[in-house]
């Protein structure tokens, strides 16, 4: 798996990024290009703001119970797998500004780099090492881009 602390790594993922546009097609489920962007975009967001709030109690432990060793761990996300609702995008989003904006979070992360995110406490994971951050990152990016076919 490549690696989201990697500048090499990074610079090839904004390279795919960029062969995106407006009108480039899925060839699976039912997000276009804007929305896409705007979904891997969530995950840097809860990140990075409050922008979502964190869940509590019996949803936090169902989510570590349920989800965490799907997203951070080695194998490939499935076509069309359901998602949590705060990664549903079904509105029209702007290509450029998510576009800029993904490209800003993986630039973001990279620079922040592997010491920033040892043992950072997750959204709704709880701390997770440098690689689980690493591998929630870049399998759901590499994920989407493969979906757009780059």
């Amino acid at each position: 798996m490549k690696n989201v602390f990697d500048q090499n790594d990074v610079n090839e993922l904004v390279s795919r990024i960029n062969n995106l546009n407006p009108k480039s097609n899925n060839l699976w489920g039912k997000m276009n290009v804007g929305q896409m962007m705007a979904h891997c975009n969530v995950a840097y967001d809860m990140t990075y703001t409050d922008k979502y709030p964190k869940p509590t109690g019996l949803k936090k432990f169902m989510i570590k119970l349920l989800a965490k060793n799907a997203v951070v761990g080695p194998k490939p996300y499935k076509r069309n797998g359901r998602t949590a609702p705060e990664f549903l995008i079904t509105d029209e989003r702007d290509f450029e500004a998510e576009k800029q904006k993904l490209i800003a979070h993986l630039e973001k992360t990279q620079q922040l780099g592997v010491a920033h995110f040892q043992n950072k406490e997750s959204h709704a994971f709880g701390p997770l090492t440098s690689q689980e951050w690493n591998v929630l990152f870049y399998k759901h990016l590499d994920h989407h881009l493969q979906q757009f076919d780059v």
